[in-house]
């Protein structure tokens, strides 16, 4: 069997700390180089104006390796955006630079500050609290990880690191004076003990304690067949 190549890296554009990610394109859409968007925004009514530029983070063999480009219209099609660059006349075009991730710079960034939205330094080293800014210190922010789905932070504690998602739902409160995140992590997150063990239905076939430790930065490893306490061969 042949190995996979391994996937070309895509450096980040050199654009200093104070930089933005904004979206990523991800598949082309129609014959006019129209290229839908998965954005990384909830503002993108304010980044993707007409003229706006945005510097592009590809694999450095890219034809589009240290390139801009500028958006020419945002359009919605059955609630998905479609952008339209004056750099991509054509579906051609549009093919060659699908999975390309957005930047803005940090004069852009400041010229339209964006609610709820902070850069990575300003999130590494705060202090991780449970439930409240007196809450227990559950670690402190080490790092921030972007994907397309989410963005995760990882979290030092005393047991090892642990991957938290940067939604609202988990990190409902930040405050930066104060070096403080308040997570409400769902149970398990942190400590494992409190994983809530869901009981298989009767003929699913899945056995209790089966699954990925939430959080965990360890590649899972392929499951061996669990065995039940008491079977024999």
């Amino acid at each position: 069997m042949t190995p996979e190549s391994p996937r070309a890296k895509a450096p980040l554009p050199d654009l200093g700390e104070g930089s933005l990610r904004v979206g990523r394109l991800t598949k082309p859409h129609g014959l006019k180089g129209g290229i839908k968007i998965e954005l990384y925004t909830d503002n993108p009514e304010l980044r993707f104006t007409s003229g706006a530029v945005f510097h592009l983070q590809v694999p450095e063999d890219s034809p589009w390796f240290g390139r801009t480009i500028t958006i020419r219209e945002l359009r919605w099609f059955n609630g998905v955006p479609v952008a339209f660059f004056a750099e991509v006349p054509d579906r051609t075009a549009a093919e060659s630079i699908v999975r390309a991730i957005l930047w803005i710079d940090e004069a852009t960034v400041e010229a339209g500050e964006e609610e709820n939205a902070w850069y990575d330094h300003q999130l590494v080293g705060l202090d991780v609290r449970n439930g409240a800014a007196d809450g227990p210190v559950l670690g402190t922010v080490a790092e921030v990880q972007h994907f397309p789905a989410q963005d995760l932070l990882t979290v030092k504690t005393p047991d090892g690191s642990v991957l938290v998602p940067f939604v609202e739902a988990i990190v409902p409160q930040l405050d930066l004076e104060a070096g403080v995140m308040i997570v409400t992590p769902p149970a398990g997150l942190f400590d494992e003990s409190e994983a809530v063990i869901v009981e298989p239905t009767p003929g699913s076939g899945e056995k209790p304690g089966s699954g990925e430790k939430p959080g965990s930065r360890e590649e899972p490893e392929a499951e061996e067949p669990a065995e039940r306490e008491g079977d024999g061969e």
